[in-house]
């Protein structure tokens, strides 16, 4: 099974991701803030008995990881391919993770929450992955008795995530949006009917490779369907508004950067991280438009991936920064 970045939806290739996350506790055991290590350790103990090694249909079988084990590499290196968020990485003490073959899902144990668990596909596809995560959640509640409430629904640490305890995001491609400077109003727009727009890594990140993620606010007082519903009209909008605009573009000087991107990955011998990700992000663009034929079209994410620091490092072994622009440039030869 292929993971998230290695697929595109051809339908929507602006659409790099979806992603469902739900934010769930355990009824009569505190926040992990004011937890104490027996009980976190025993609350890792029970959906480690749940889940490892239970089969999900359109998923596959679920593993335990037991983080403290985890280099740091590998830890930061699950943060470039979104399999957990950047404070998790950071968190001290217990904490556990329960995934997938191909990563699609990620159950964060001890994280701001109990559970944090998300699937991500690639693509348009928000139904499918919140199918999978009800299924998930149907396997723990099954065993687990989940906090909630009848008036306030599942209680969260956070008061901004009680309700549904639903996050759904898309990551989508709007490099020419971002290039008008049109974003910060856009952003502005969409936060007052209830959503945001946030860099690739989500709150508090920047944007790399024009690559944004619009995602829900409200939790509360809203279905799980809605929010889906709300937050994919929306996207369409936004698509629409980048298709709109690259119509408007001169083609000579489209294919001329397009191509510029291209023959710097193809022969570069140095490489930084953002250089790559901002011409992948013009192959992307290229591809998309029907400029570069001869390239797979899900390339360009897998390839922007790989390319990470810690990603590299995972693959190759520690090593200095000017060490990993010469491995980078090479990878993007290699695979191009």
């Amino acid at each position: 099974m292929r993971n998230w970045y290695e697929t595109v939806d051809l339908n929507n290739p602006l659409v790099v991701s979806s992603r469902i996350r739900l934010a769930r506790n355990i009824k009569g055991i505190p926040f992990p803030k004011r937890m104490n290590d027996s009980q976190k350790l025993e609350v890792l103990e029970n959906i480690k008995n749940l889940l490892d090694g239970v089969s999900v249909e359109g998923v596959g079988n679920l593993k335990y990881i037991n983080m403290d084990a985890v280099p740091d590499e590998e830890l930061f290196a699950m943060v470039e391919r979104h399999i957990i968020s950047p404070d998790f990485a950071k968190k001290a003490g217990p904490k556990g993770l329960v995934i997938s073959e191909n990563e699609s899902v990620s159950i964060m144990l001890l994280e701001e929450d109990h559970i944090r668990l998300q699937v991500i596909s690639g693509g348009l596809k928000l139904s499918e992955a919140y199918e999978i995560a009800k299924k998930i959640e149907d396997i723990l509640s099954g065993g687990l008795t989940l906090a909630f409430d009848n008036q306030l629904g599942y209680l969260t640490e956070c008061p901004t995530n009680l309700g549904t305890g639903l996050r759904a995001s898309l990551m989508l491609h709007l490099p020419i949006l971002e290039g008008s400077g049109s974003l910060p109003s856009l952003a502005d727009s969409v936060s007052k009917i209830g959503l945001t727009v946030r860099g690739m890594y989500g709150e508090g990140s920047r944007s790399h490779a024009a690559l944004y993620q619009l995602s829900n606010q409200v939790t509360l007082g809203i279905s799980e369907q809605a929010a889906i519903d709300n937050l994919s009209a929306i996207a369409t909008q936004i698509v629409n508004k980048e298709l709109n605009a690259r119509e408007g573009l001169d083609k000579k000087i489209l294919e001329d950067s397009v191509y510029r991107a291209l023959g710097t990955l193809k022969y570069a011998r140095l490489l930084t991280s953002e250089e790559m990700m901002s011409l992948l992000s013009s192959v992307k663009l290229g591809v998309s438009m029907g400029i570069l034929e001869n390239i797979d079209p899900a390339l360009p994410i897998t390839l922007l991936v790989e390319g990470q620091p810690y990603s590299l490092q995972k693959a190759n072994g520690r090593m200095t920064p000017a060490d990993r622009d010469v491995l980078r440039a090479t990878l993007m030869r290699e695979r191009l």
